[in-house]
């Protein structure tokens, strides 16, 4: 029997106490007793600093593609599904949550803007989001949203079509930001005061160059508009929708500004565009008396929105409530898919994402 407080152990040995008592330490991996558990306990720390190495390499390498997703070196990230989940009822607590910023960079916007038949819902998008939404974007979709909008510039630059409809985007998106920026000590905008006043200078030089860009003329020189019989020339100008290309045309040539000025061309445009109500509201007399359909137009259209026509918009699906273009595949469970599906406008783009 050993004394009271003695080390009965043997010397030079390392000892674990265990539930059935006092046992030699023994190395799992050799199979061996361990004679000095010190030891032993350096090459664990030894092993335990390789793995602390290891996991700062992951972590690291986990950075290094975060950042190539978070667009910092402007390569847009794409999603291999073109489509997204969007309920109207739900919120942030109930399943099917679904951010603007999300959808945004879901819905691959920027092979869009190639698409001529969708280039003009997709401008409209960012001039509503411009207008009201940016506040509702992540970083993230910020960077998306203005490399987005970079794309579309180089492609009006490249094109030199629909000038006009980028320099209104542009200006609208610089009115918003100098009026966010004014407040960001309110917690605004997402990001750093250096960064928006970085993307407003950016802004300001896509405004130079579109009001630098020159329209070179083709060099074919067959038929032309003016060549047309009046008739046919009056047919293609009532395709136009927007009163303000009527008077540009008008300007080329005086015969294009008698056309411009028939008081039809203009009447069908208001009734195009405005309800009967709202051109009763609005009536103009000429000096004649009869009514100044053009005058009544301008009038019009600064008090209500013209009608928004689209070759190609966005598609929801009322039976799964996923949200594509038009043509996109999705896992639609309905027996036939197409019958459910409804097309948004960019308006109705906005208003699924106000909860």
């Amino acid at each position: 029997m050993p004394f009271l407080g003695q080390d009965w152990r043997s010397p030079g040995q390392s000892w674990v106490k265990t539930a059935d008592g006092w046992t030699r330490f023994l190395d799992e991996k050799s199979g061996s007793y361990v004679g000095d558990i010190s030891s032993f306990r350096k090459k664990d720390d030894h092993n335990k600093e390789n793995l602390f190495n290891s996991l700062n390499y992951d972590v690291a390498a986990k950075k290094r593609k975060k950042d190539l997703l978070n667009n910092k070196a402007k390569i847009q990230y794409f999603h291999q599904e073109k489509w997204i989940y969007v309920h109207k009822g739900s919120t942030k607590e109930r399943h099917g949550y679904c951010t603007l910023g999300e959808a945004f960079n879901r819905l691959d916007f920027s092979s869009a803007i190639l698409d001529s038949r969708r280039f003009n819902y997709v401008v409209r998008l960012l001039e509503l989001i411009a207008k009201s939404q940016l506040t509702s974007l992540s970083g993230i979709a910020q960077k998306n949203y203005m490399n987005i909008l970079e794309k579309v510039v180089q492609k009006v630059l490249e094109d030199q079509q629909n000038i006009r409809l980028i320099r209104e985007l542009l200006q609208t998106l610089y009115t918003s930001l100098c009026t966010l920026v004014q407040r960001v000590g309110k917690s605004v905008l997402v990001g750093n005061i250096n960064m928006w006043v970085h993307r407003m200078e950016s802004i300001l030089h896509w405004q130079q160059q579109l009001n630098n860009i020159q329209i070179t003329r083709p060099a074919f020189k067959g038929t032309t508009f003016t060549d047309l019989p009046l008739c046919l020339q009056l047919n293609i100008m009532q395709r136009l929708s927007d009163g303000r290309d009527l008077v540009s045309l008008g300007q080329v040539a005086p015969d294009l500004q008698v056309l411009s000025e028939d008081r039809l061309l203009w009447k069908k445009l208001c009734q195009y565009h405005f309800t009967d109500r709202q051109i009763r509201k609005r009536l103009i007399l000429s000096d004649k008396g009869q009514l100044d359909w053009k005058k009544m137009y301008f009038k019009l259209i600064r008090c209500y929105p013209r009608k928004e026509q689209y070759g190609d918009t966005l598609q929801l699906c009322r039976h799964c409530h996923i949200l594509s273009w038009k043509g996109t595949d999705h896992p639609c469970t309905a027996n036939n898919p197409e019958t459910c599906s409804t097309s948004l406008s960019p308006q109705d783009f906005i208003n699924l994402f106000r909860f």
